[in-house]
């Protein structure tokens, strides 16, 4: 045989072979219609020189109620070598499994997906089954494949990869009453058997962590992975220590047995999982990096900077920098103050100087231990009318007015367990509507972060800022630098610091006047209430995953940096959200693009009218009565690239 890639240096020959070994490619132009890609793909490639370009091209939005009720990927990768050819490579979908599966333990037993289980690692019963049966989550959301690292699992023939799934949710008991919020999140550990001829992935273990250590989770929402290989969790929508509420003791009696013993400033800040060679994890809280409604975070290249999705109405961007490298049980806190500038894109998000406010520093540990023996009454009061006070400052919280005093003494448990009323108190801005996943893109020392709903907090003035309502929301670009000083005039150790705040112009969403013949309320063929960020360094592509309340069907987005080209690569089933998004450039050769999504079938009324008589009966037979969310990857990318 020919040598495949003499153009190529050693390591891009073994990627080409073992990317194209198995790939299905599409006829491309030069290429005749008889020839089998499959046998001389890596010989074309190596023919053809490096590659100098990717562009992913995208699929349509599905009309038919078979493709509206499933994961849809009709969408391709279009490379251009070196000689100016072209070549298409076709991307599919591959699930893992459906929660509610019963998936192996690895100890040559099965174990179910998704389930759920009390501090004592007892599962928790739906009691409102005839024959109560335990819980199972249709909410997978952040998912992270880690890098290849020793494994002793038993049972894997190719290479050991390892992956961890959290779940965010429950959306019903069998009887359609709500469980937001009531149960501990469950989060797992997979262990993956990749084909070391194609990348095929296949589930060998699936080994759910004792969250004890941390006093269980609360609604785990996205995830990133760290530079140092641990899956970075989160808890959002923070629970009001000064308000408890019956889903909170709900909560409290799914976990403990007994509705006041949960804690709720034990919950609201950022778990990390690390995972062992034989397949389990380990998991550890960091409870300095503020109690907020934590989407997710992002580290940047220094191993200390992280940024973080607030995922609330009256949510601020927070910055923390950890005391040293690749570790986060130590640092400082800083939130945003957001400068308008006056009446610039304000039907495009607006566009803002951002200013750091320093709200103190900690470790994780005095957090906790602050956490454990105080109340709110304790750090704070709160009034839900105006007091006439003047030591009472108003500030917006969850789209509303309040007015708060904090007690003399209690700054940094103030600044750590009510960071939401203490941080515009300090002088940031919270204002933000559903900001939630950010990402990074280190070679232009840019991060991008999306904001669901550009809405009430946003768009009524009383915050602060003030931008047009955009229902279908956008994508901001943060460019960051370093020698930058806090509002304090106190320099800030970082070389990753946001210094301004404005919407990607592709990448804003498009309300419609009336909906379309679907019944999307925003232009199908935008980006709509974007969620979950990742970006690819090798692809210079940011990947969009949807959460959708104005689009029937949610999607999945590639929209490249540079070309300025943006396409649809998947469809989730009608009612589900894009979840669980992670892009893998290089694990073993392979790339993939990790994709989950939860409740399918979660009926809007209005937004599904159109679908739902057509698409219910598809939806509930594949996902058990609307009961299971998928876990699952795009696969196909070539690592030739």
């Amino acid at each position: 045989m020919t040598n495949l890639s003499a153009n190529l240096p050693e390591t891009s020959r073994r990627s080409v072979l073992r990317a194209l070994a198995g790939l299905p490619l599409l006829p491309v132009a030069g290429i005749g219609a008889g020839e089998l890609l499959f046998a001389s793909g890596a010989e074309a490639a190596s023919a053809k020189g490096a590659p100098v370009a990717v562009e992913f091209v995208g699929m349509a939005a599905p009309t038919t109620a078979a493709a509206q009720a499933k994961t849809v990927v009709e969408s391709s990768m279009v490379v251009t070598w070196a000689d100016g050819s072209k070549q298409s490579f076709a991307l599919g979908y591959q699930p893992l499994f459906i929660t509610g599966d019963m998936v192996p333990d690895g100890k040559g037993g099965t174990t179910l997906a998704g389930g759920y289980y009390d501090i004592a690692g007892k599962p928790i019963l739906d009691g409102s089954m005839a024959t109560p049966a335990p819980f199972f989550s249709d909410c997978p959301d952040g998912c992270n494949l880690l890098n290849p690292m020793p494994a002793t699992v038993p049972g894997v023939t190719g290479n050991t990869l390892f992956a961890v799934v959290q779940f965010e949710y429950a959306t019903r008991d069998s009887k359609d009453a709500s469980m937001y919020g009531k149960l501990p999140s469950p989060i797992a550990v997979l262990t993956l058997d990749q084909n070391k001829e194609t990348g095929a992935l296949k589930l060998v273990k699936y080994h759910t962590v004792d969250t004890s250590p941390a006093h269980g989770l609360w609604i785990t929402c996205g995830a990133s992975l760290s530079p140092w290989n641990t899956h970075l969790s989160s808890e959002e929508y923070e629970p009001d220590a000064t308000a408890i509420d019956d889903q909170f003791r709900a909560f409290s009696q799914n976990l403990y047995g007994a509705p006041d013993k949960a804690n709720p400033y034990h919950y609201g800040h950022m778990p990390e999982v690390t995972v062992n060679p034989d397949g389990t994890g380990r998991i550890t809280k960091h409870y300095c990096m503020g109690r907020i409604s934590h989407e997710l975070v992002q580290v940047m290249p220094d191993d200390r900077t992280v940024l973080m999705g607030d995922d609330a109405t009256n949510g601020g961007l927070f910055m923390f920098i950890a005391d040293h490298a690749k570790d986060l049980s130590a640092g400082t806190l800083y939130a945003a103050k957001m400068e308008q500038e006056p009446g610039k894109d304000l039907d495009k998000g607006g566009s803002f100087a951002l200013k750091w406010v320093k709200l103190g520093h900690a470790t994780s540990a005095e957090v906790e231990k602050l956490a454990d023996s105080l109340k709110a009454a304790d750090i704070v009061e709160v009034k839900k009318e105006d007091p006439k006070d003047p030591s009472f400052t108003a500030i917006g919280f969850n789209g509303k007015t309040q007015w708060v005093k904090f007690k003399p003494g209690m700054e940094k448990a103030a600044a750590f367990l009510e960071t939401h009323r203490y941080a515009p108190v300090a002088g940031a801005t919270l204002a933000l509507s559903k900001l939630e996943g950010v990402t990074v893109n280190i070679k232009d020392k840019t991060a991008y972060m999306a904001v669901a709903y550009m809405y009430k907090s946003m768009s009524d003035g009383k915050s602060g800022i003030k931008v047009d309502t955009i229902n279908a929301g956008a994508v901001y670009q943060l460019p960051m630098k370093g020698g930058q000083v806090d509002l304090g005039g106190a320099t800030i150790a970082s070389d990753w610091v946001p210094v301004h705040f404005s919407t990607v112009p592709a990448l804003v969403g498009r309300d419609l006047a009336t909906p379309d013949a679907l019944g999307n309320t925003a232009d199908a063929d935008r980006v709509a209430n974007p969620d979950n960020l990742k970006f690819s360094e090798k692809l210079r592509t940011l990947f969009i995953g949807e959460d959708s309340g104005t689009h029937v069907n949610n999607f999945l987005w590639a929209y490249n940096v540079d070309s300025k080209q943006l396409a649809r690569i998947l469809s989730c089933p009608v009612g589900a959200e894009s979840t669980g998004l992670q892009a893998a450039d290089d694990l073993n050769g392979f790339s993939y693009i990790m994709s989950n999504f939860q409740h399918p079938g979660d009926w809007e009324k209005g937004l599904h009218d159109k679908v739902k008589d057509s698409v219910a009966a598809l939806i509930d037979d594949a996902y058990r009565n609307r009961r299971s969310g998928g876990v699952g990857y795009i696969h196909g990318l070539p690592q030739a690239v």
